[in-house]
């Protein structure tokens, strides 16, 4: 089953009431852990020690409405948590993801497989991945249907835009399946470390990706560049970045959105509308990923 986490990042005097409006919120489980490094010594008896900072992740239902569930906490506080809502892949996956992730296909060109195993096919244009932490490894329907997309374009030449790249596994394979430029954006700066490591994995040279958290995008430069903008992300986020990924579009460019459930498609078809015509361009375990084509 997949869910969304919402992560936050904390002190301990905030843990007790965060905790209670995540769980106030619909989270089924909220865990902690030490987010810089702290190790924590044996406790006396009855103390219950934490970290001077702390990362505080709530693990909701995949067709929670996590906008809803934000409006809950107070904005101010939001900032200051450096708050990221996330698709979590399966757990147990991830556990024993050496023993059980193997090389797949996907469309006609495209393999992705574990660096640690021989590709199937010599020929095809295989992407050599070790996902480490960050979301994108071709197991999730979401990252299976953009990689099917991908695959199905003519990328030679074109410059385009990641949005939200996890491990880079779509930039890399754009780029490998014939684009010139990608640019790699995500706000979780270990997506940052996870992209450039597999982009240099499958021999793409620095030159040819920009990697940067949102803030540090040079948007007048990127205006009206990008053949392809791709972005596999949440419903929200996508109807909150709808003239922000817009903008990097040339005439004639293509837009894909992933991240969304198909009974979200609609509404996003909707609230895109007069930019640009989306369609259900693939469907996978109820996950749907749209596409469309900026006027010109």
């Amino acid at each position: 089953m997949t869910w969304l986490q919402l992560r936050l990042d904390t002190r301990p005097g905030e843990v007790e009431s965060l905790e209670e409006r995540m769980l106030a919120t619909g989270a089924v489980a909220v865990t902690m852990e030490d987010n810089a490094d702290q190790p924590v010594l044996e406790p006396g008896v009855g103390e219950t020690p934490l970290w001077g900072q702390v990362r505080l992740t709530g693990l909701y239902p995949a067709d929670t409405d996590m906008d809803q569930v934000l409006a809950a906490f107070p904005s101010g506080l939001l900032r200051q948590a450096n708050q990221r809502v996330e698709i979590l892949e399966d757990k147990d996956w991830e556990r024993e993801w050496m023993q059980h992730y193997r090389p797949m296909p996907f469309g006609k060109r495209l393999w992705v497989c574990p660096s640690w195993l021989q590709p199937p096919d010599p020929g095809a244009i295989n992407l050599l991945l070790d996902p480490g932490l960050a979301f994108g490894t071709g197991t999730h329907p979401t990252t299976a249907l953009c990689l099917a997309q991908l695959d199905s374009m003519d990328l030679a030449g074109c410059d385009i835009v990641d949005y939200g790249c996890g491990s880079g596994i779509l930039a890399v394979a754009a780029l490998r399946l014939g684009a010139a430029f990608a640019l790699a954006v995500d706000n979780d700066p270990q997506a940052l470390v996870a992209t450039r490591d597999n982009a240099g994995r499958n021999g793409i040279a620095a030159a040819g990706m920009e990697v940067v958290l949102p803030d540090a995008v040079d948007h007048q430069a990127w205006s009206g560049r990008a053949s392809l903008v791709i972005a596999n992300i949440l419903a929200g986020p996508l109807m909150e970045l709808a003239d922000t990924l817009a903008a990097f579009l040339r005439p004639g460019g293509t837009l894909l959105l992933s991240g969304l459930l198909d009974t979200q498609a609609a509404a996003l078809c909707e609230h895109y509308a007069d930019r640009i015509n989306l369609q259900v361009a693939g469907e996978k375990d109820g996950w749907v990923c749209l596409r469309g084509r900026l006027p010109g």
